[in-house]
């Protein structure tokens, strides 16, 4: 950390220390709790003000991509490592190399290369109200196929991709596993079965929590948030295997204030600023940081069976576009029966 607060002071020093009158404009992706807690504490650790505004990710590259010619924000913070690729493959990030790079968990930096900074990893999988399938006889879903049975009709919630980042890590995942065709036949029968589409990731799970769902497809971590909160729900992965996110952090090309969005994205990277996720009991992904201790309630993905997740394909601006787009107009249109 002493390093680490050594670069800051340094870079907050730029022009004649008119850096102390900037303010850093975030665009954060995680849970609000999370966000919310950003601008005090790195107030507190560097003297500079935050502001943020929170959108999911697939939004938030959609914010980025209308503003590229004339950016206000400075630093993106959170969301799944997909759009964070395709910002930086159409030039609306740029990499930045942060000081603490060689902390971070070398599996993440190796999978993303310099593209974008690894901030998190989690995997995705089903969040379960047993009660609801109890009641309707329904069966506990342990694979992807699962969820195509008929028996779950009006059972399933899953965030929509044109909104969320966790729904295209769905997708990407289930083109990975099966083929894009299967993949797709997949997602129509799925479907049918889906009685609510969220606009965020984290939401689903509070449909199975309060029973209106009785499955939710979503990132594990999140299913920890509301079972801590005490929701009667529980995790399952799949058992053909998943998919995973590596959350990341990227400097907006052109940021209005460059030097503070540095220095915000030196400080995120701190064991003491990762912890803040898991300290407001919304947010259990494991950190990017070797040094940040992990929650013990966090999902072990040691235990998961995690694909072997082709960043760089499904991060391409034309792969997600494509995928995204044939899910709009061929699946999300079909009447559900």
């Amino acid at each position: 950390m002493r390093r680490v607060l050594v670069f800051l002071l340094a870079a907050l020093a730029f022009s004649g220390g008119q850096a102390l009158a900037q303010t850093v404009a975030v665009l954060c992706s995680p849970a609000l709790a999370w966000c919310e807690q950003l601008a005090p504490t790195f107030k507190t650790a560097t003297g500079v003000d935050l502001e943020f505004i929170r959108l999911s990710s697939s939004e938030s590259l959609a914010r980025l991509r209308a503003e590229a010619a004339n950016p206000t924000f400075d630093v993106w913070f959170g969301g799944t490592g997909d759009p964070h690729l395709v910002a930086f493959n159409e030039g609306i990030t740029e990499f930045y190399k942060p000081t603490l790079w060689d902390d971070l968990l070398p599996s993440l930096t190796r999978s993303v290369g310099e593209t974008y900074t690894p901030l998190y990893t989690g995997a995705i999988g089903f969040v379960v109200n047993e009660g609801v399938l109890n009641e309707i006889g329904a069966p506990v879903p342990t694979c992807w196929t699962d969820l195509t049975d008929p028996a779950y009709r009006g059972l399933l919630a899953m965030p929509n991709p044109n909104t969320s980042g966790t729904a295209y890590t769905v997708i990407a995942t289930l083109v990975q596993l099966f083929g894009e065709e299967t993949a797709f036949e997949m997602l129509a029968d799925i479907h049918q079965n889906v009685a609510h589409y969220t606009r965020s990731g984290g939401a689903v799970g509070l449909l199975a929590g309060r029973g209106d769902v009785g499955v939710a497809i979503q990132f594990l971590h999140d299913g920890v948030a509301y079972i801590k909160q005490g929701f009667p729900v529980t995790n399952y992965a799949p058992c053909e295997g998943t998919g995973f996110e590596i959350g990341g952090i990227s400097l907006v090309s052109g940021a209005p204030s460059r030097d503070a969005a540095i220095a915000f994205i030196e400080w995120a990277l701190t064991p003491e600023a990762q912890s803040i996720a898991a300290s407001r009991g919304e947010s259990f992904q494991v950190q990017s940081n070797s040094n940040t201790p992990v929650d013990p309630d966090s999902p072990d993905l040691s235990a998961l069976k995690l694909i072997d997740y082709d960043f760089a394909t499904f991060g391409s601006p034309e792969v997600r576009d494509r995928l995204v787009g044939k899910w709009t107009t061929e699946v999300f249109p079909v009447p559900r029966r």
